[in-house]
């Protein structure tokens, strides 16, 4: 899915005010860096005096949201949860930007809330979230790579069928 934004930056004089509008500028900048930010595909200069200048610069944002959380509740002294890790990093990699891939330890302070919000009762416990933050599949225990897989590419199917009807019906 890809959103187009336009940012509008007015420099009115060479002094105190440019410096300040290129901190600023620098400033804003560093934000989209450091949040996955909008790449600048187009730049138009639309009237430039001595005094004045004014840029108009359209970019377009490609919005990284997966299409599959998949959240792996366990810990790290679990032997099972250990053997899940391997597993986790392939299908990370093999599907980078559709599957999210989180891994929560239960037995830390920090992880325990996430236990207690999936209702977990065993270790490893897989849970599968939908775009919308729905879940749609639960698995507890060792979960060998390729039923995960076929897990995941169900989902997707599914989804792209969804997809391809409502085109059709348009």
């Amino acid at each position: 899915m890809l959103q187009t934004k336009t940012v509008v930056v007015v420099a009115v004089n060479k002094g105190d005010i440019m410096k300040k509008t290129k901190l600023i500028i620098i400033f804003l900048s560093g934000l989209f860096v450091f949040s996955n930010a909008p790449t600048f595909s187009q730049t138009k200069k639309t009237r430039t005096t001595n005094k004045q200048e004014v840029r108009i610069e359209k970019f377009t944002e490609k919005l990284q949201k997966p299409k599959i959380t998949f959240i792996e509740l366990g810990s790290v002294n679990c032997i099972p949860c250990r053997m899940m890790q391997p597993v986790m990093k392939e299908i990370e990699k093999e599907y980078k930007d559709i599957v999210k891939v989180i891994f929560y330890d239960v037995w830390t302070r920090e992880g325990s809330s996430y236990g207690q919000k999936y209702k977990i009762r065993a270790i490893p416990t897989q849970v599968f979230l939908d775009e919308n933050g729905e879940e749609f599949f639960r698995h507890e225990g060792f979960f060998p790579k390729e039923k995960l897989k076929q897990v995941l590419d169900k989902k997707l199917k599914e989804e792209q069928d969804k997809k391809e009807k409502s085109k059709e019906s348009k």
